[in-house]
């Protein structure tokens, strides 16, 4: 039996009760106490009437299940919506409505771009996540079976100059299809230039140029030391494209142009799960969770991994900043805008009780706790941000 404090009418593990008093509270100008008589509110207001509920669904699925236990074989679809309706599974649709939504970051308002899902209890699988924003094309091509491995082109444990050459064919032909030249391929390219007041080209063989056919999906650039041009950047849908140059590198001193590598804005959001792909019930299982979320929300969560023979320490990437093609400043986010999920509210915990010893639903604490570490985010309190507009993203599993 582990260690417990009592707290505003609420029995609450000690591990628990540690992590909000020494960690969470600190620095979101809410005290640790007005943490627990918030939960032990929510608890007496809305517990009762979430037991109600459960009790509902009980209800629904015996009657579900005597239903088709008597109609066994093929379902008519009348009779069914009848029967549903009549026990009130289905209830006719209400008015019309409409919803105004403020403080929406563009990854939800504006960009289609793909979602991943982790569980927040590993630091390493969280953070990886975080950090798929952006992912290199020729790694991804050359390690998968995108790329066909007859003719020479297997993959092995070093370099295979074929499957290379394949990488970079197929890349070209990509960018031909995002983000075409006008009368020209990407394969074709030489030279990457951008002038002094902002205009991209490419440099062909035989000393001809090319323009991008919508010289609008040019979105900045960045150069190094020297004045050295490193990144030309690319827009596709909402998307960016990075064109990595480094002539002096393995794999760009192969290509004429010495492009390095083509890096895709990818994952732009990620949910970081504290149900579905993790089992997180106990107190021990919590504190491992909100520790890592806080972690993250305050852009601070490392991890080491062992990479091979050497020890590498996982971080949140920090965001990527460029010149503009009109000479401003311009800083895409480094990681994936992050949601959070929490547990069900079908589901009980007895990290903390109540007075008279029963669980608590996982998704009250959850609620409670999670967002307590994203105020971390929204005060600015670590050197990365989440949200730009200032907002917090839960994602509420269904009652089932």
């Amino acid at each position: 039996m582990s260690d417990r404090v009592t707290a505003s009418g609420l029995s609450i593990d000690l591990s628990l009760f540690d992590l909000v008093r020494e960690e969470l509270a600190p620095g979101t100008g809410v005290a640790s106490e007005a943490v627990w008589q918030a939960l032990a509110d929510i608890v007496a207001d809305l517990g009762p009437r979430n037991r109600a509920l459960l009790a509902r669904r009980d209800e629904l699925q015996a009657r579900l299940d005597e239903w088709h236990a008597a109609h066994p074989g093929p379902v008519e679809p009348a009779a069914y919506r009848a029967f549903l309706q009549d026990i009130g599974y289905l209830v006719a649709p209400g008015e019309d409505f409409a919803v105004s939504p403020a403080n929406v970051d563009p990854e939800f308002g504006r960009i289609a771009g793909p979602q991943l899902v982790v569980p927040v209890d590993n630091a390493r699988y969280a953070l990886n996540a975080a950090n798929a924003r952006w992912g290199s094309l020729y790694d991804a091509l050359y390690g998968t079976d995108v790329i066909a491995e007859e003719g020479g082109a297997k993959r092995g444990a070093g370099f295979n100059p074929v499957r290379g050459a394949r990488v970079v064919e197929y890349a070209a032909r990509f960018l031909d299809e995002a983000a075409p030249l006008a009368n020209a391929s990407h394969a074709d390219v030489q030279a990457y230039r951008v002038s002094e007041d902002g205009v991209l080209e490419f440099g062909l063989a035989g000393g001809g140029a090319a323009a991008l056919a919508q010289p609008g999906q040019f979105a900045g650039y960045r150069r190094g030391a020297g004045g050295a041009l490193e990144v030309v950047l690319l827009r596709n849908h909402g998307l960016h494209i990075e064109l990595v140059i480094d002539p002096a590198s393995p794999i760009g001193s192969a290509h004429p142009g010495g492009l390095h590598d083509v890096v895709l804005e990818a994952a732009v959001t990620t949910i970081q799960d504290c149900e579905d792909s993790v089992a997180a019930v106990d107190a021990e299982d919590k504190v491992r969770v909100y520790r890592n979320w806080l972690g993250i929300m305050r852009g601070t969560l490392s991890a080491r991994v062992q990479k091979g023979n050497r020890e590498v320490e996982r971080k949140l990437a920090p965001d990527r900043r460029y010149t503009d093609p009109q000479g401003g400043e311009l800083t895409l986010p480094g990681r994936s805008l992050l949601l959070v999920r929490n547990c069900g509210l079908h589901m009980y915990t007895d990290a903390v009780t109540t007075a008279d010893g029963q669980d608590i639903p996982e998704g009250f604490l959850d609620a409670m706790l999670t967002v307590l570490a994203a105020k971390h985010d929204l005060l600015g309190n670590g050197p990365l941000r989440n949200s730009r507009t200032g907002s917090v993203y839960i994602v509420k599993p269904k009652l089932h």
